[in-house]
């Protein structure tokens, strides 16, 4: 036990310094120097850092051995070392250095003191060492003196060879020349200088005739020469590379074939177009113009081949176009009868134009005989559109032009873009005409055949603009400039809708003949024009400044003919009979401009209530009427009835002007400006100016209505006035029962609201207005008047206080006879107030209902039919 008790005590004594512990970490690093962290029995013992080693200065320190010494990571590698320790150290190290010194010194003296006497004898050894070497050398030097001589003879010997396979090569190009030449003339029958002269291919047809040769064969044997002769021209170019002389000398011989050719094609070209638009002499079968056909291809392919595009274009130019344009445009054209290509059936004409109103809404293509859009079509066969020429010699020019085109020059447009698309599919672009009216012009390329652009187009629109533009673009009558305008824009988009293809319309109307076309239009002068006649007429309207008491309340969509010109001068704008696209800005313009004009003559004749009506206040009013009060009331309303029939015409004609020219906006003008927007002289939308135009007339319409509520208030408070004497009226009545109906004056109160929107009454201007300002206009009032009826009433309590306290003073004076019969007459009398008020508040209740007013929504009423019923509780 006792020694039990020793150990317990010595487990529990303290170790302060943790001496067991230290022991065992000591064992543990002995065990396992390199081991990071081991267990030993069952404690892990943790890593410990290792204590700092000291190392003596020697030779192999890194700092020491370094090229350049650096003193301050030196010091860092002896941090652990004191400076007084390192100086001793490093005096230490210096004495060793210099012992070693002397140790090296004494140990090779020797070797020093015995070099230069070992070095006696070996100059004549490295003499007699140089000797061979300099003759290898030598030697060396004519070994590759000898093998470069050989290796640049090798060289000499390669590229004379190799010239001589390039002059070969060379002298193999200039015989293929040589025979493409002569093949060249022997096709095109060109004679040699020193033979007999043959005719040339055009000029023997007879020879050609004899020998079994037709049209056919002769095309097809010039698409051969022209293949051969473009080989030739490949030949050649490659020789002019190497600036051959021989060249130079058959250039005659290759201009001679080139005329040749050109002559010949152009001679079988022009041949076949006089043929085939029957221009020469006698008529065509089906099946030879079918040939013929064929041949024009043949020889567009040729051109196509020899790029001569703009040549084929001058031959079609010179004997198609040009003779029949010289025949059917001159100045007299529009005044002589038209006898058409082909027998003309003849249309349906349409309607002439009516007079405004009713107007007639601007549509596209309305010169066309045929209301579908002309552009709309999947056939490339179906037929072209023809203009409606009923009285119209222009327009029967056109046509007359249009068939010719499309009889004559359609087929041929056709050939010529196959060619073209098919020598250079890159050229090849959509057809669809659908999108005609909405294609960006694009500068043409120049390449390939393009007859409508250079041809037709170049050489109809010269001849209008020379022959007939000095009748075709004068301004002068604007009906009739109007209607040579569309016939003209008409014929242009038939003439686009009979080109082949949508890059033909690119080029014709990037066409400088096109742009100098739409620059002859005075179209600057048609607006002037215009614009007197329509601000002229409006003008004349607006000098007017009365506004009328009483209109004929009808089915006119304006009550005042100063808004009913605005609206027509507006519409006016944008019908057929006026509007042009070209003068869209222009129209838009004015139309912005016309209802600036219609809000500053609103805001001249508009009446003001200051200066029309003299109105004083209801409660400055004398609480009892008199004759002579009443003699001025009948003035005063007849006036304020007046004000509000002209205020209500005026918001007629203001909503009637804004819904018209929204519609106008959504149905015709908004579809007529789609590139205004996006232009560089539009800062705003145009949809923004024309809301703010509006807005700006709706601004002076809520004006009004301001005003129409201010009245009406006025003349529904001064029905409120007999509500002051109803304490008067019950005392001096002899009956006394209690009050079962509403007072006399109750349903006069909302009867000039009634009376301003027509309710109940014969058709005013004010029936147009019920759906819009009937609800909100008669809910101002409603609360106006009772705001009113509450002040009548609490002035009503004051003055019922104050008699109640005079006769109580009364009453103590008197006697005692008749006191208590008196008080019970006062206190029915009261009752009997009390509960006609209540019945008049629910009644003017029940008659705001009637007209849309949520009642239990006005404050002001729950206020005055809480005060009526507060009152009545309190007195019982």
């Amino acid at each position: 036990m006792a020694s039990q008790t020793r150990q317990s005590v010595s487990g529990s004594r303290p170790d302060p310094y943790q001496l067991e512990r230290l022991a065992k970490e000591l064992a543990a690093r002995e065990r396992s120097s390199t081991s990071v962290g081991q267990f030993s029995g069952d404690e892990y013992l943790p890593p410990q850092p290792d204590l700092p080693i000291y190392v003596p200065l020697s030779h192999d320190n890194e700092f020491l051995a370094s090229e350049a010494f650096n003193v301050e990571n030196f010091l860092l590698s002896r941090s652990y070392t004191s400076l007084p320790e390192l100086r001793v150290e490093l005096r230490e190290y210096l004495s060793s250095l210099k012992e070693e010194l002397v140790l090296l010194i004494n140990d090779d003296y020797e070797d020093f003191i015995s070099l230069s006497t070992d070095l006696r004898g070996e100059g004549t050894r490295m003499s007699r060492l140089k000797a061979p070497l300099n003759s290898l050398r030598e030697q060396i030097q004519l070994s590759r003196q000898s093998l470069q001589n050989i290796q640049d003879a090798i060289q000499a010997k390669l590229d004379a060879r190799s010239k001589l396979r390039d002059e070969k090569a060379l002298l193999h190009h200039l015989l293929k020349i040589s025979e493409s030449v002569t093949r060249l003339e022997s096709l095109l029958l060109i004679s040699k200088p020193n033979h007999v002269e043959i005719p040339p291919s055009h000029l023997s047809g007879a020879s050609e005739v004899g020998s079994g040769k037709t049209r056919g064969s002769r095309g097809k044997h010039l698409s051969r020469v022209a293949t051969e002769y473009t080989q030739l021209l490949y030949l050649v170019s490659k020789a002019h590379a190497e600036k051959c002389a021989y060249v130079e000398e058959i250039q005659w011989s290759i201009d001679r074939i080139r005329d040749t050719l050109t002559s010949d094609l152009d001679h079988l070209f022009s041949s076949i177009l006089s043929s085939l638009t029957g221009t020469g002499e006698g008529k065509t079968s089906e099946l030879e113009r079918a040939k013929l056909a064929a041949d024009l291809t043949e020889c567009l392919r040729v051109y196509d081949t020899l790029c001569l595009w703009r040549t084929a274009e001058d031959i079609i130019k010179r004997t198609v176009v040009s003779p029949y344009i010289k025949k059917s445009i001159h100045p007299d054209a529009l005044a002589t009868p038209h006898s058409p290509i082909i027998p003309h059936t003849p249309l349906p004409s349409r309607a002439p134009p009516s007079s405004l109103p009713p107007r007639t809404p601007y549509t596209p293509y309305t010169a066309f005989s045929s209301k579908q859009n002309p552009f709309d079509f999947k056939d490339a066969t179906s037929s072209t559109p023809y203009l409606d020429e009923s009285n119209d010699p222009l327009a029967k020019l056109f046509n007359q032009i249009l068939r010719f085109v499309d009889r004559d020059l359609r087929r041929i447009m056709h050939f010529a873009e196959q060619v073209s698309t098919k020598s250079n599919p890159a050229r090849m672009d959509s057809t669809s005409r659908a999108a005609l009216p909405s294609i960006e012009v694009t500068p043409h390329a120049g390449e390939g055949f393009d007859i409508m652009a250079n041809v037709i187009w170049p050489e109809i629109g010269q001849a209008i603009m020379d022959e007939l533009g000095l009748v075709l673009f004068a301004a002068g009558k604007p009906d009739e400039f109007l209607k040579r305008h569309a016939a003209a824009q008409a014929f242009i988009h038939a003439l686009e809708f009979i080109a082949p293809s949508t890059k033909s319309v690119q080029a014709m109307r990037s066409h400088p003949v096109f742009t100098s076309f739409n620059k002859r239009w005075q179209l600057p002068i048609y607006f002037q024009l215009r614009w007197k006649d329509i601000v002229g007429k409006l003008e004349d309207s607006l000098s007017n400044t009365v506004i009328p008491n009483f209109v004929n309340v009808g089915r006119s969509l304006f009550l005042m003919p100063q808004a009913e010109s605005v609206w027509a001068a507006i519409s006016s704008c944008w019908s057929a009979e006026i509007f042009i696209p070209d003068l869209a800005h222009r129209f838009w313009r004015l139309t912005l401009q016309l209802l600036s004009r219609y809000k500053t003559w609103l805001e001249t004749v508009l009446p003001q209530i200051e200066a029309s009506v003299q109105v004083t206040s209801p409660v400055d009013k004398n609480r009892s009427s008199t004759p002579q009060a009443s003699s001025e009331a009948v003035p005063e309303n007849n006036a304020i009835d007046d004000l509000l029939k002209q205020y209500a015409i005026i918001l007629v004609d203001i909503k009637g002007m804004t819904l018209q020219v929204l519609v106008l906006w959504r149905e015709e003008i908004s579809s007529t400006l789609p590139e205004l927007a996006s232009s560089q002289d539009m800062h705003i939308d145009p949809e923004d100016a024309l809301r703010e135009q509006l807005n700006s007339l709706n601004s002076i319409a809520e004006q009004v209505t301001k005003q129409v509520v201010q009245l009406l208030s006025r003349r529904a408070c001064d029905s409120l006035l007999p509500v002051r004497s109803i304490p008067s009226q019950f005392r001096a009545m002899s009956s006394k029962r209690m009050p079962t109906e509403p007072s006399y004056f109750i349903p006069l109160i909302l009867r000039p609201v009634k009376a301003f929107f027509g309710i109940g009454s014969s058709s005013v201007a004010g029936d147009r207005l019920r759906e819009s300002l009937l609800k909100e206009s008669a809910t101002e009032v409603f609360d106006s008047v009772c705001q009113r009826y509450m002040q009548y009433l609490t002035a009503m309590r004051k003055t019922e206080e104050s008699l109640r306290r005079l006769k109580k003073g009364k009453k103590s004076t008197l006697g005692i006879f008749g006191g208590a019969s008196a008080s019970k007459d006062d206190d029915r009398d009261e009752e009997r107030i009390r509960a006609q008020m209540i019945i008049d508040v629910d009644a003017f209740g029940q008659d705001g209902k009637s007209l849309g007013i949520g009642i239990m929504s006005v404050e002001s009423y729950l206020q005055l039919s809480q005060m009526v019923q507060s009152e009545l509780a309190d007195e019982s």
